[in-house]
């Protein structure tokens, strides 16, 4: 899905007010903690590597897994900006338009 097709369905005051939330704090707390265990896995490939030697080709995909993972946790944490930057940029693309009684054209009610 593009981000030109997000459909937010909320107000930029209440994602604000969800950012505040105990909900989104305990939520955040929890995704972090993902990516610390993540950053210790990929750590212990590293590791891991030095002394099992392992194929190439098995350490470069456990280590793509892992930053996948990793970048998928950093979208999650980011989804509340990246929505109140969907309302702001539909916000500016509204007051850009012209109206229908600016662009000469009859007003809603035909006249």
């Amino acid at each position: 899905m593009r981000l030109d097709e997000v459909r937010v369905r909320v107000t930029k005051g209440d994602i604000e007010e969800f950012k505040n939330s105990i909900l989104w704090k305990d939520m955040r707390r929890e995704l972090m903690a993902w990516k610390k265990g993540f950053n210790a896995e990929l750590r212990s490939i590293v590791d891991n590597a030095a002394t099992t030697n392992p194929s190439s080709a098995t350490v470069l995909m456990h280590i793509g897994d892992i930053n996948g993972r990793m970048k998928t946790v950093d979208y999650m944490l980011s989804l509340p900006d990246v929505f109140i930057g969907i309302l702001e940029s539909e916000e500016d693309k509204s007051r850009d338009e012209p109206t229908n009684i600016e662009l000469g054209e009859d007003e809603p009610d035909g006249n």
